[in-house]
């Protein structure tokens, strides 16, 4: 498979991506378990978009250095519009988290540490699941069309279950584990499970973690097609990728009080994975330029936010 990812470059980004979580845990270690406060939240956002876009001006400094400017801004583009396309559709995944930790009222000081095994869990899979998905695109070109047959469909599934709060008593992981496992209805701190073998009963904490596993898992599966449209490079798709879910967690506690603000943003994830689909499966007719897939993605988030905050949740139009 044809890439621009030399060993320097993987061993570079690896290298970054690992002091980055470092950095990250050694912050939430020293800090300890507390309630993330909104500024917090946001200089961390701020923090890991500022990375992302250093990463990305260093790499399109390599490749204008080695193949030439005309390379450089497209690998640039590429990369800018696969880390904006991942960004939108973690969104999903941080309303999903904020319904989880509700159902289970998971204390303030827990929701850090969930989040960050969750974050952690979501980084391997992507990879394990871009390199599969890179191998079979080169060898398989109509893997394409499967990709975006699938992505149409993500994308009318969740445009018909926007607004509509899912049941949790119906999910049918969550009543596997209730049904499974011995279970205990407080929490005791970070314990996962309190007693030893037969005398063991798992926490809440473990529930939640087992459910953000499984939802990493679906996310996976849904958001990773979507890159593809953009490019096969598996170093672009796995770096937007990455960089993308590294500021998941300070963007959970930055959305989270504002969940309810941005109410059609499901519907402008429906369309933008709609778009991205119908671009895959056109991919042999119409070539549509990176810029232009960039320009059609954030003028549908951009729009489906404004037209949020403008239109609050049952608001009625004013009478004449």
């Amino acid at each position: 498979m044809e890439t621009i990812g030399n060993p320097w470059l993987w061993a570079g980004f690896g290298g970054l991506v690992a002091i980055a979580l470092l950095v990250d845990l050694a912050l939430m270690r020293h800090g300890g378990p507390h309630k993330v406060t909104f500024k917090e939240a946001l200089w961390w956002s701020l923090g890991w978009i500022a990375l992302a876009l250093l990463f990305n001006g260093a790499l399109w400094w390599h490749v204008n250095d080695t193949a030439g400017l005309a390379e450089a801004n497209r690998v640039g583009l590429e990369f800018l519009t696969g880390y904006l396309v991942e960004k939108s559709l973690a969104v999903d995944n941080i309303f999903v988290f904020l319904m989880l930790f509700t159902y289970f009222a998971v204390p303030e000081e827990q929701r850090q540490r969930a989040l960050m095994i969750g974050v952690l869990g979501a980084i391997v899979l992507r990879a394990i699941m871009i390199l599969a998905g890179a191998a079979l695109v080169a060898r398989f070109h109509w893997m394409l069309y499967l990709f975006g047959a699938f992505l149409l469909a993500t994308g009318v599934k969740i445009w018909m279950a926007a607004g509509k709060a899912p049941d949790m008593d119906k999910n049918p992981v969550l009543r596997w584990i209730t049904g499974h496992l011995p279970l205990i209805n407080r929490y005791f701190g970070g314990a996962l499970w309190i007693g030893r073998g037969k005398r063991r009963r798992y926490t809440p904490l473990f529930v939640v973690l087992a459910m953000i596993a499984v939802t990493d898992v679906i996310f996976a599966v849904d958001s990773i097609p979507a890159i593809f449209a953009i490019t096969t490079d598996p170093f672009i798709v796995l770096t937007s990728n990455v960089f993308a879910v590294l500021g998941l967690r300070a963007m959970f506690f930055l959305l989270a009080g504002m969940a309810d603000r941005f109410h059609l943003l499901p519907y402008g994830l429906a369309l933008v994975l709609g778009f991205i689909g119908a671009k895959m499966l056109l991919v042999d007719l119409v070539k549509i330029p990176v810029p232009v897939s960039l320009a059609v993605v954030a003028a549908i988030l951009g729009s489906t936010m404004l037209l949020s905050l403008r239109h609050r949740p049952g608001a009625r139009p004013a009478a004449d």
